[in-house]
C-alpha cells in the first residue's frame, strides 16, 4: 500500500466535508450553481474591506530592498509589536512583541503551541462537537485527544471536562466563538475553567495550558462580547487568524500569543519559534505580514453575516427546524428531525442541499450549516428544507 496506514484512516474520518465538497462540484456542474445549495463549507463570501486592499497596494509599491527576504522565524518586529500593543488593549494585559509569533493562520499557530507543549502520549481535552482538524494538529506532535460533552445549550460543562482531565492533560483547547454551534462562552464559564484547572495543576503537580482558538472572534452578533481568557487564566494562550474577519483565508496568515506572566512563558514562545520552522513554515508570510500591521481591529461588515444569520435562522424555523440561534462565527447546528444526521443529511443532498452531518464534529444528532453564502442560496434553499423536513414528517 502506498499510503500509510494512518492517514488512511484520517482520510476516512475527514471524509464528511471533502465528498460535501466534491459533491457540490458535481451538482453545480449537471444542475447550475444557482440550483445548488452550498452550506457545506465555512469559506467568507465577503471580500475583504477596502483598507485591505489600500494597505495592500502600498505594500506591493514598497520595492525597498530585503522586503521579501527571510526573516526571525517569529515575524516581523514592528508586526509583532503593532499585534501586542492591539492586545494589550483588547486583554488589558502588557503584551511585547517578544509574547507574539506570527503564523502561517491559525491552524500553523497551534501546530506550533501544540509542538511546543506536547509529550508523546500527552492529552488535549476539548469540548465537543469540535472543528474536526483538532484531532489530526494533536496526532500531528504525538498527544491524544479527549472530549467532553456540551450543556443541551452548547455552553461548556465544567463536570464533564473535570472528568477527562489527568496528570496526562497538557492543555485544555477552547473555540469560542464556536465552529460549528456559533456558541460564545460567557465570562462566569472562562472564570469557573481558570479555577479548575488551577486546581488540577495543584493536583497533577505540571502545568495545563489553556490554548484559546479564535478565528472568529470579532464575527459576533446582538451586542454579544466574546470573554478574554487571559482575564481568567495566567496560562493561557491565543491561536488566531486574519482568515475570517478579514476574509482572508488564502493568505494563510494568524498569529500565536502567550500570556507575559505564564509558567515558562520565555521557553514557551521559544518552543514555538523553533517549531515554527521546523514543521516547515519557516516564517509566516512577509507581504501578509506587512499588511496586517496596519489592520488592526479592522474586519469586513459584521452586520451582513447576522442578516445572513436572521435570514436563516427564521426560515428554518418558519419550516420547524430546531435550533440554537449562534452568538458568533457564521454557523447553524440544529438538530437532526431524525436520530441519523447522516441519512438526514443524504435527504438534504437528494433536495440539492449541502451539509455536514453533525458527526463529522462529533456532535451526532445535529447537522452544520455554514451560511456565510449570497443572500440567494439561502432564500432559494427554502423551499428545499421544507420539503426535506417534510419527506420525515409524512412517515
Amino acid at each position: 500500500m502506498s499510503v500509510a496506514d494512518k492517514i488512511s484512516g484520517f482520510m476516512e474520518q475527514s471524509s464528511w466535508i471533502r465528498k460535501m465538497f466534491e459533491e457540490g462540484a458535481r451538482l453545480k456542474a449537471q444542475l447550475g450553481p444557482e440550483n445548488v445549495y452550498d452550506f457545506s463549507l465555512g469559506n467568507p463570501n465577503l471580500e475583504p474591506p477596502e483598507e485591505f486592499h489600500r494597505t495592500l497596494k502600498a505594500a506591493v509599491d514598497d520595492l525597498r530592498p530585503g522586503t521579501h527576504a527571510y526573516m526571525p522565524n517569529a515575524g516581523f518586529a514592528d508586526t509583532r509589536a503593532a499585534v501586542a500593543e492591539y492586545l494589550s488593549g483588547l486583554h488589558k494585559v502588557a503584551f511585547g512583541a517578544e509574547h507574539v509569533l506570527m503564523s502561517c493562520g491559525a491552524a500553523g499557530a497551534l501546530n506550533c503551541a501544540l509542538k511546543a507543549i506536547l509529550n508523546p502520549g500527552d492529552e488535549i481535552a476539548t469540548f465537543r462537537p469540535f472543528f474536526v482538524e483538532y484531532t489530526f494538529y494533536v496526532d500531528n506532535h504525538g498527544g491524544k485527544i479527549v472530549t467532553a460533552p456540551v450543556l443541551p445549550d452548547f455552553s461548556m460543562d465544567l463536570a464533564a471536562l473535570e472528568a477527562q482531565l489527568s496528570p496526562r492533560t497538557a492543555a485544555v483547547l477552547i473555540n469560542s466563538p464556536n465552529n460549528p454551534t456559533g456558541k460564545v462562552y460567557i465570562d462566569s464559564d472562562l472564570e469557573a475553567l481558570g479555577s479548575l484547572l488551577d486546581r488540577k495543576n495543584a493536583e497533577f503537580g505540571r502545568t495545563i495550558y489553556l490554548i484559546a482558538d479564535e478565528p472568529y472572534r470579532k464575527i459576533v452578533y446582538d451586542g454579544v462580547k466574546v470573554p478574554s481568557p487571559f482575564q481568567h487564566y495566567i496560562n493561557s494562550l491565543v491561536v488566531t487568524s486574519y482568515s475570517k474577519d478579514l476574509s482572508l483565508p488564502g493568505e494563510r496568515i494568524g498569529f500565536l500569543a502567550v500570556h507575559p506572566e505564564a509558567d515558562a512563558a520565555k521557553a514557551l514562545i521559544g518552543g514555538a519559534v523553533l517549531a515554527n520552522r521546523i514543521l516547515g513554515f519557516v516564517n509566516a508570510p512577509a507581504l501578509m505580514q506587512r499588511v496586517v500591521r496596519h489592520l488592526q481591529g479592522v474586519t469586513v461588515d459584521i452586520s451582513v453575516y447576522q442578516a445572513k444569520r436572521d435570514l436563516l435562522c427564521d426560515g428554518l424555523a418558519e419550516a420547524g427546524y430546531d435550533f440554537h440561534k449562534p452568538e458568533g462565527a457564521f454557523y447553524l447546528f440544529p438538530k437532526s428531525p431524525i436520530p441519523n444526521d447522516v441519512e438526514f443529511v443524504a435527504e438534504l443532498q437528494k433536495q440539492n442541499i449541502l451539509a455536514v452531518p453533525g458527526t463529522g464534529f462529533g456532535g451526532p444528532g445535529y447537522f452544520r450549516l455554514a451560511y456565510c453564502v449570497d443572500d440567494a442560496t439561502i432564500q432559494r434553499s427554502m423551499p428545499a428544507f421544507k420539503r426535506a423536513m417534510g419527506a420525515f414528517i409524512r412517515r
